[in-house]
């Protein structure tokens, strides 16, 4: 009995592998001659299939060692036959023999004591024909021939006499029974599968990169490359290791198996495997970003294209920004709340609404109300349009968005009456880029308009849009071009579709103060003084009060004090007419930009920029007679105009009227301080004008960059201007 156990453990010290692993540093030493005699025989295998049907093996077959004292087995759920089609059985057919071989060299050469080097090298000597990810699968496909049958009898012997009869050859139920011990060889075991299952994916995944978006010359692909055989000789050295552990099991039985010096090398083995894993997919993901750009400038050129070329309609056009495919319908209806596709758009105008998700309540508000009028005054079919929401939308990944801007694309889609893309995934990153580059998208909303036939009528409508509304229809830019030549500095180019009491003001010809700022005080002395000029000169007067572009709290703040002392003025008490004012303003000023009409004699451009420099300011205040500007000017020198009335042009106004006198005694006033401006232009604009002259010494302005921070409100101002002194003579 002695010397049988003494055989027995002779035979076991010659089964164990060496305990030394070698490091990185001998990689290539190992890896040479599987290297050298590595020759492909170009026929390509789809071994997908196989390694899922090989992880199912694997991932049913393993013991669960978190009740390894029963024994317990992971169970199948159900049976999935999805992989089981005639080509994976064609695959089979001829891959079953290369397995089967495999499978009995492993055996073999545990059984009769060879090195876990040497049967490495046996087992690629064997496959030198195939790839990388081929030798891998067959060779965990031959594994998991034996291993599964092993733990197929350990789970069925109990209930069928056949699997009992084959256990017990095995040892099988003396295995089961002393489980508990096992626990840490069944730890490792376990844990190298995985790792080994990992690295095999992710070789499958290199090979499967298109050749036509990467080449060898790339840096990540080259290196990426190199680790690949070391790779796929550690996980089929990994794989021998686990067979060997098996095959110990089997045949000296569980007391030769309870040394923790055999589970110290699966955990080495599998640290060592982790350790390539992680390079590999280092490489990989750089390969993967690599193709993306690849992709995405391609995508992008294919656009850029798309667009110079003449299209019958659309559709091509559409499809290529917003999906491709046919498989689900697009867009978002948000009147029937369904979805629907693209054809809904076929031959129309189509208004391309892109924005981010911090869609002011203003903006949406005034833009759905433009959007219903339209909709009722649009008898003929030919003034209709389409409105689209792209929602462009920085996301963690292509597909995903954090839960908060989930919640707040959907309430904004729901909340829009036009079409909307159903998600902002479908927008892919090389749309983003060709909006963001040929269209100037900043993240600020931009409205591009596509004629019927998808060519671009206009590159930014939606200052023609806060300017004109429905009205300009059909939003080209030459129709932009048509409704400026139409327009002069009068103040319904102000207030149209703001305030119809001002409009009513107009028609009866009275004088009309509009003034704004964020100075209370000011306010107050400038509508007493203005009251009290027009009661002596007995003109009749009316006061709005329209606030202030940013500062929204001290504007509400002033509203308040307004509407607390029955100060008598009008004012617009809703900031959505505020805004929508200040915003027409602006929309005026880049207008002009995008069709390039910043023209230095510009009336109207001159006057708009003027008083967006006095807001920036402080506060200013325009006196008009009926439609007719009087002045557009300072808050302080309006004031000091009212205020010197009596001693000033008091006799001037009753000889010449009302407002030729305060024009001239203001103007006046204005000569003697005469500030000049300063334009701050926000990076979120998409057009930013090359020069500009100051409005008020119409010279060239010089061109700072600003950083500006504001805690009222968004720093993303459109536009922003305020008071710099005039720059001395330049002396040469």
């Amino acid at each position: 009995m002695a010397s049988s156990l003494a055989k027995l453990s002779s035979m076991h010290q010659m089964m164990k592998p060496e305990r030394t692993v070698p490091t990185m540093s001998d990689d290539n030493i190992l890896v040479k001659k599987i290297v050298a005699e590595h020759n492909p025989d170009g026929l390509e295998y789809d071994v997908k299939p196989l390694l899922r049907l090989v992880e199912d093996i694997l991932r049913y077959a393993t013991l669960n060692t978190d009740h390894v004292s029963t024994g317990a087995l992971t169970t199948v759920d159900h049976a999935n036959d999805k992989d089981h089609h005639p080509s994976y059985y064609t695959l089979m057919e001829s891959l079953a023999y290369r397995i089967d071989r495999i499978s009995c060299e492993i055996s073999y050469k545990a059984l009769g004591g060879a090195d876990a080097h040497t049967t490495t090298v046996a087992i690629f000597d064997m496959l030198t024909n195939y790839k990388w990810d081929v030798k891998l699968v067959l060779t965990l496909a031959a594994f998991a021939l034996n291993y599964g049958e092993f733990w197929l009898l350990a789970h069925i012997h109990s209930t069928n006499q056949l699997a009992k009869s084959m256990a017990i050859l095995k040892q099988l139920p003396g295995i089961m029974e002393h489980a508990g011990p096992l626990k840490p060889r069944f730890d490792a075991l376990n844990d190298l599968i995985r790792v080994i299952m990992e690295v095999t994916k992710c070789v499958i995944e290199f090979n499967s990169l298109p050749q036509s978006y990467i080449t060898p010359d790339v840096l990540a692909y080259t290196t990426a490359s190199a680790h690949i055989p070391i790779a796929s000789y550690w996980s089929i050295r990994g794989i021998v290791a686990c067979a060997t552990q098996i095959t110990s099991l089997t045949t000296m039985g569980y007391e030769f198996m309870l040394s923790t010096t055999e589970a110290w090398e699966l955990s080495t083995l599998a640290h060592k495997l982790k350790t390539i894993l992680d390079h590999l997919k280092t490489h990989l993901g750089s390969c993967f970003r690599y193709i993306e750009k690849r992709m995405d400038d391609e995508a992008y050129d294919m656009l850029v294209e798309l667009f110079r070329m003449p299209h019958i309609d659309n559709m091509r056009v559409l499809k290529a920004l917003i999906y491709a495919k046919d498989d689900l319908p697009p867009l978002y209806d948000g009147y029937s709340k369904k979805r629907v596709g693209l054809e809904v758009l076929r031959r129309k105008n189509v208004l391309l609404l892109i924005s981010g998700l911090d869609f002011s309540h203003e903006e949406l508000l005034i833009l759905e109300q433009i959007y219903n009028e339209s909709r009722v005054h649009a008898n003929k079919l030919e003034n209709r349009y389409e409105l689209v929401w792209i929602p462009v939308v920085d996301r963690l990944s292509s597909d995903q968005m954090t839960e908060q801007q989930q919640r707040q694309f959907e309430n904004l889609r729901d909340t829009m009456p036009w079409y909307s893309v159903n998600h902002p995934s479908l927008i892919s990153k090389a749309v983003v880029l060709f909006i963001r580059t040929e269209w100037k998208y900043k993240n600020k909303p931009t409205l591009v308009v596509l004629d019927p036939q998808g060519r671009v009528a206009c590159p930014n409508a939606i200052h023609m849009m806060w300017i004109w509304g429905s009205s300009a229809f059909p939003f080209t830019s030459s129709r932009e071009e048509a409704l400026w030549r139409e327009e002069t500095w009068r103040l319904e180019l102000l207030v149209d579709g703001i305030d119809t009491e001002i409009l009513n003001w107009i028609r009866d010809g009275k004088y009309i103060f509009v003034y704004g700022g964020d100075d209370y005080i000011w306010a107050r002395n400038f509508v007493r003084e203005a009251r009290r000029v027009a009661q002596t000169a007995r003109v009749p007067l009316e006061m709005v009060y329209v606030g202030k572009s940013i500062k929204k709290e001290q504007v509400r703040r002033v509203l308040e004090n307004i509407s607390q002392d029955k100060l008598n003025t009008h004012s617009w008490q809703e900031q959505s007419m505020i805004w929508f004012f200040w915003t027409r303003l602006e929309s005026m000023l880049f207008s002009k930009i995008q069709l390039q009409q910043a023209d230095d004699h510009d009336l109207v451009m001159q006057e708009i920029k003027k008083l967006l420099s006095y807001d920036k300011m402080g506060g200013w205040m325009i006196l008009a007679k009926g439609s007719h500007i009087v002045v557009n000017g300072h808050a302080n020198t309006g004031l000091q105009t009212l205020m010197e009335y009596e001693s000033m042009w008091k006799e001037r106004a009753e000889k010449e009227g009302f407002e030729p006198a305060f024009e001239q005694h203001y103007k006046k006033l204005h000569a003697v301080d005469n500030p000049c401006c300063r334009f701050e232009f926000s990076h979120a604009m998409g057009r930013i004008p090359e020069k500009l002259r100051c409005p008020e010494c119409q010279r060239h302005m010089h061109v700072l960059t600003t950083f500006q921070c504001c805690h009222d409100e968004s720093l993303d101002d459109a536009v922003s201007v305020s008071s710099l002194p005039r720059p001395p003579p330049t002396t040469i």
